[in-house]
């Protein structure tokens, strides 16, 4: 699948954001119990199924943010391909709107070690994503916007391991689900707003569950996009996968138009440099 905003091929999609060899050799864990994350495969590759403690997405929740609960069990996760609209431009902020349009979104992303089980505080959380109608900041159908920073930023973690953000809910373009670009740098330092230095020990992709995708899909502005929407199980990346970090999705009220919340956990290797 492609990972190129309005592209009118998809299966040119596919071989643009195939995972690499030096991917599939890479190795990541999730933890299982820790705010209702659903566990993932063992290795990218593997055929059977992980040991791990699932936790069902299907159906939406009302609940306002899930307890953080003792973990169970690590296991590990595949890495997920970049994909060709990162930007290093590592500004650390929480908002990254910029007033985009769309259902507010508090991203809430958990990093532990993968060994100990432990939170991993001061690790560099680095996510971008499409807007509303399928375009990610820096590029544009017919030519790149480099003056664009929309919907990109890094946060640190705290004492906890996690990184908060407030964004929106992405949209959607040919050949992908819906989908959250994500990265975790250790070793850095945060200079002028800016992070620097460190290595990167995660590359990988968030998803969220259909049933809130086929309600978000029906408000404005989501329901101007016309390009087919791409389901969970037909997405050739998130079939690699991305079960392992699909985001918990909550409401706080009966309006999703006002906000959800998604929370997930990535287990990594810090000193990891794939």
């Amino acid at each position: 699948m492609t990972d190129t905003p309005h592209s009118n091929s998809a299966a040119a999609d596919r071989g643009s954001e195939s995972v690499d060899d030096r991917a599939r050799a890479t190795r990541r864990s999730v933890i299982a119990g820790l705010g209702g994350v659903t566990l993932g495969l063992a290795t990218l590759g593997l055929t059977g199924p992980a040991t791990a403690q699932a936790t069902t997405h299907a159906g939406p929740s009302t609940a306002a943010e899930p307890p953080v609960q003792a973990a169970a069990v690590c296991v590990l996760t595949p890495e997920q391909t970049e994909g060709p609209y990162y930007l290093d431009l590592e500004t650390v902020r929480k908002d990254i709107t910029e007033g985009k349009p769309g259902v507010p979104l508090t991203l809430r992303v958990t990093v532990v070690d993968a060994t100990t089980c432990s939170p991993l505080p001061d690790t560099a959380v680095d996510i971008w994503h499409c807007d509303a109608l399928g375009i990610y900041s820096g590029y544009a159908a017919g030519g790149s916007t480099p003056d664009t920073t929309f919907l990109r930023g890094v946060q640190l973690t705290d004492s906890t391991g996690a990184a908060t953000f407030t964004t929106i809910y992405p949209g959607w373009y040919v050949g992908r689900a819906l989908h959250i670009h994500v990265k975790t740098h250790a070793g850095g330092t945060v200079s002028d707003g800016k992070y620097q230095g460190g290595h990167v020990s995660h590359t990988g992709q968030l998803y969220f569950p259909e049933a809130y995708n086929s309600r978000v899909a029906t408000l404005t502005p989501y329901r101007t996009n016309t390009t087919t929407r791409t389901l969970n199980a037909r997405d050739g990346i998130y079939q690699r996968g991305g079960s392992a970090t699909l985001l918990t999705v909550t409401q706080a009220g009966s309006d999703l138009s006002k906000g959800v919340t998604g929370t997930v956990v990535l287990g990594v290797h810090p000193a990891a440099t794939p």
